[in-house]
C-alpha cells in the first residue's frame, strides 16, 4: 500500500512538471558560445557577426582600402538589399563591418544621421563649403537565400553579396560573397 502511495505521488509530481513546463530558466548567453539557437528557415544573431567577419578579412586582403590618395578612406554604407522574404535589418551586418573597419584605421564611415547631415547642410549654407571630404568608395549589397527540401530535410543557404565601389570612376573594387548553410529535419509535428 505505501508503495502503490509513493508511486501515485510519482506521477502527480512529474503530471505537475509537465503542467508547468520544466523549462530552462532564463539566463544570460554570450554571441557565439556553445549555447546558441539554430533556426534553419530563418537567419540567426550569430550569421551576422560570421558574415560580417568574412567579409572584413576578405575586404582588407584586397588591399582596396589601402589605394587611396589620402588615408584613411571614407566610405559610405549604401544600401544592403534583403531579397530573402524574411523580416531582417541589414544593419545588424553593415554596423559590424563599419566597427571593424573603424578599429583598423583604415577607413571611416559617413554618416546618414538626418541630424549630422542637417548640421553639415547648415554649415554649408553659413559658409559656403563643407569641410568634409567625398567618400572614396561606397559598400553596396545584398542578401539571398536559396532554399531546397527533400522528404523531411530542409537545406536554407543564405548569401551575403557586398561590393565596393570607386565613386570616382563607378568601378566595383571589390566584391565579396559568403555563404552561410543550415540544413535540418522537420519533425513529423510542430511548426518549422
Amino acid at each position: 500500500m505505501k508503495h502503490k502511495a509513493i508511486h501515485l505521488l510519482f506521477v502527480a509530481f512529474s503530471v505537475v512538471c509537465i503542467i508547468a513546463g520544466c523549462g530552462t530558466p532564463a539566463h544570460y548567453v554570450k554571441t557565439g558560445d556553445a549555447e546558441q539557437i539554430i533556426n534553419v528557415g530563418q537567419l540567426n544573431i550569430q550569421d551576422y557577426p560570421a558574415a560580417a567577419h568574412d567579409a572584413i578579412t576578405n575586404l582588407l586582403a584586397s588591399g582596396a582600402l589601402d589605394r587611396v590618395a589620402t588615408p584613411p578612406a571614407v566610405l559610405y554604407v549604401s544600401r544592403i538589399i534583403n531579397d530573402t522574404g524574411l523580416q531582417i535589418d541589414p544593419d545588424l551586418l553593415t554596423k559590424k563591418i563599419s566597427i571593424a573597419l573603424h578599429n583598423t584605421g583604415k577607413a571611416v564611415t559617413t554618416t546618414t544621421d538626418s541630424t549630422t547631415k542637417g548640421l553639415i547642410e547648415k554649415d554649408i549654407f553659413l559658409n559656403g563649403s563643407s569641410a568634409g571630404r567625398m567618400p572614396d568608395f561606397t559598400l553596396s549589397g545584398k542578401i539571398t537565400d536559396i532554399y531546397d527540401r527533400a522528404g523531411n530535410t530542409t537545406r536554407h543557404t543564405y548569401s551575403f553579396q557586398l561590393s565596393l565601389n570607386d565613386t570616382k570612376t563607378g568601378n566595383q573594387v571589390w566584391e565579396g560573397e559568403t555563404e552561410i548553410g543550415k540544413q535540418g529535419t522537420r519533425a513529423s509535428v510542430g511548426v518549422w
